[in-house]
């Protein structure tokens, strides 16, 4: 059987821009500038850049790449298409040092080309919320690297947070967040699960605290753990008021299960959170495979946007799984 790399899109200029117009202009040449698709016309001169239109109505020059990752590159676009084959059909990702080495190009070069490609995997704004009547989303967060201004401790204080949400057979987001506390996380999770969807996480505190709205909340120490109560009716103890929120999923989604992993239970029959787990297993092993280690400065480059390399391409290749191996090894043939 002959290498993918082999098809003439991946080695040939033309053919590769012959390919890119197969996608992205499935019904004709389209003017960038103007939005004319009758008075297009390719050009065919000795001296023609590769893929270059003419439109009559503006009078203007494009190509097929204006708009697209490939635009304002001096990397040939064959190059381009075959990174964009390597990454998407690398499960646990591929290094920018390594992507170099295949293509031949400089590290610089491929470290451009990766970040452009993984950047095209990002979920845009907008995007419609996930879930909904029936459907089940696992929610949970992961700690990864070492932030700049701390050193390294006991506890996750010092490491970035991740939060990731994953629809049962469906897709998944992730966002790197400032905490992990219930104001940092709910009004992400408000934002991207539709109400009518029932919500499955582990038992942490910030996703099932539930207080009674009527009673200020107070705390009190007691035996070295911290409780929280209704206020005394009459007497007045030594103890501080907080401002606590009801952070009950359940209040705003139409179900909230969680298992207890602190007690040995990670499976109570449909209700777990080993989807989002797996997905986790898969992103920090292509993070350790990629970079060996996850220095300080790469993970604050890394998590400083909710459109993070690592996580964006995590969270794409998840989401497409089920198709991606029949895409890129029947639509790339298909040339």
């Amino acid at each position: 059987m002959a290498s993918v790399l082999n098809q003439p899109f991946f080695q040939d200029e033309d053919a590769a821009y012959a390919k890119l117009e197969s996608f992205v202009w499935p019904n004709g040449a389209v003017c960038p500038h103007c939005g004319c698709t009758d008075r297009m016309r390719k050009m065919n001169g000795t001296a023609t850049r590769p893929g270059l239109y003419k439109c009559y109505a503006c009078r203007k020059q494009s190509r097929v790449t204006i708009g697209t990752v490939f635009e304002s590159s001096h990397v040939k676009l064959h190059v381009w298409l075959q990174a964009v084959y390597l990454i998407c059909s690398s499960k646990k990702g591929i290094s920018s040092n390594q992507l170099a080495r295949t293509l031949g190009v400089t590290v610089k070069t491929g470290w451009f080309m990766s970040h452009r490609i993984r950047e095209a995997m990002a979920s845009s704004t907008g995007l419609p919320p996930m879930g909904g009547e029936g459907q089940v989303v696992e929610i949970d967060e992961t700690f990864i690297g070492q932030k700049t201004d701390m050193s390294k401790q006991r506890g996750y204080a010092h490491k970035h947070a991740v939060l990731t949400l994953v629809e049962r057979g469906g897709t998944s987001r992730s966002f790197h967040v400032d905490g992990t506390k219930a104001s940092d996380l709910l009004p992400i999770i408000k934002a991207n699960v539709d109400p009518k969807t029932h919500i499955m996480t582990d038992e942490a505190g910030q996703y099932s605290s539930v207080l009674d709205q009527k009673f200020a909340a107070y705390a009190t120490k007691h035996d070295g753990l911290l409780l929280l109560m209704p206020p005394p009716p009459d007497e007045d103890l030594q103890c501080n008021e907080l401002l606590v929120q009801d952070t009950s999923l359940k209040k705003h989604f139409a179900g909230h299960d969680f298992v207890q992993h602190g007690k040995g239970e990670y499976v109570r029959g449909e209700v777990h959170s080993n989807t989002v787990e797996g997905l986790y297993s898969v992103f920090k092993r292509g993070t350790k495979g990629c970079t060996s280690t996850a220095p300080r400065s790469t993970c604050t480059a890394t998590w400083r946007s909710s459109t993070s390399v690592a996580g964006t391409q995590s969270s794409w290749a998840w989401t497409t799984r089920s198709g991606l191996r029949r895409h890129c090894a029947g639509l790339w043939a298909s040339g």
